[in-house]
């Protein structure tokens, strides 16, 4: 399904103005044309004189009139001071503009302290040589992001423009995202949909909480794939993104995600099992047992419908087949 797309950002953009358009200001003017991401880059562009109004320098509040001539002429993208590695990496689809990728778990997606190599934008960095810059800085615009130990798809962007658009498209929840989990427990229903507010927890500041004073609203709808006694095979599509979230709902329904460390006691759990051979087979998840399987959003720039799909893991497979296989 790989479309070629050869074009880049252009780094040189004219626009004439329009009657209609005669008395906006230009920071407002060029923020509607998607000159740029952020008003902030408007204002540090015109600032920088990037931008010219019938070629002269001139204030983000000068006010345009009809037939005025803007120019904006981007500078290169600055080095972001990250440093590429060769990582190898499963790509799904690549363009000029955004690249999917197969995102193992044990892979940090973003540098931050304590992981400052071997992330997925290490990688990233190394593998595109034609990265046309994220805000002026030439680096991978990571639009939503995966646990350490979560695996699946992810979307990645490689212009401002794309960066823009599908930041609009996760912000209005237009981005389709099915997971796969294996969790404790036989679920007692065949589906169904979790809707409780997500927020910091109380007390323990690096975990999530559906207790939090300022949860957001944050929407899990979850499928009975398959069943094993112990536990679950379920298809899981979140309505909305929030950090931790199906972790967090399954986990307060009664039905952890296997292997999670931080939420249901899955240790805890699995020695629990009074089968020892069931209890063996979950032993051999060594992280939570979740992955971004399915994909679909609209491309930022062609506006075409992007369908991608991940099939499980082998860790995951093998608990799944195992389970299956220890019920007969």
């Amino acid at each position: 399904m790989k479309k070629k797309i050869t074009s880049a950002d252009n780094r040189e953009l004219k626009f004439s103005v329009s009657p209609a358009e005669s008395g906006d200001r230009l920071d407002i003017f060029l923020s509607k044309k998607g000159a740029f991401v952020t008003r902030s880059q408007v204002k540090r562009a015109i600032d920088e004189g990037q931008v010219t109004v019938n070629g002269v320098e001139v204030k983000p509040a000068c006010h345009l009139r009809n037939g005025d001539m803007v120019i904006v002429r981007k500078k290169e993208p600055e080095e972001c001071g990250l440093v590429p590695e060769e990582i190898p990496l499963d790509i799904i689809y690549e363009d000029a503009h955004i690249l999917v990728v197969n995102k193992p778990y044990g892979m940090v997606v973003h540098p931050a302290a304590g992981n400052r190599s071997g992330t997925l934008v290490n990688a990233l960095l190394f593998h595109c040589g034609d990265l046309s810059g994220i805000g002026g800085v030439k680096r991978p615009g990571i639009v939503h992001r995966l646990d350490k130990n979560t695996s699946g798809l992810m979307v990645v962007a490689k212009s401002d423009a794309a960066h823009s658009g599908l930041a609009k498209q996760f912000k209005k929840h237009l981005v389709k995202k099915t997971y796969r989990a294996i969790v404790h427990g036989d679920m007692k229903k065949e589906e169904g949909i979790i809707d409780l507010p997500i927020g910091r927890h109380p007390v323990d500041r690096k975990k999530m909480s559906t207790n939090s004073r300022r949860g957001k609203a944050s929407l899990t709808r979850w499928r009975v794939e398959e069943r094993y006694n112990i536990a679950t095979l379920l298809a899981v599509r979140i309505e909305t993104g929030r950090t931790h979230q199906i972790r967090v709902h399954l986990n307060v329904m009664g039905y952890p995600v296997v292997g999670d460390a931080v939420y249901g006691n899955s240790k805890k759990r699995i020695e629990a099992v009074k089968d020892n051979v069931q209890r063996a087979v979950l032993r051999k998840i060594h992280r939570q047992a979740l992955h971004s399987s399915e994909l679909c959003f609209h491309h930022p720039i062609t506006g075409d419908l992007m369908e991608f799909s991940s099939p499980l893991p082998d860790d995951m497979v093998q608990v799944c087949r195992e389970l299956r296989n220890s019920g007969k």
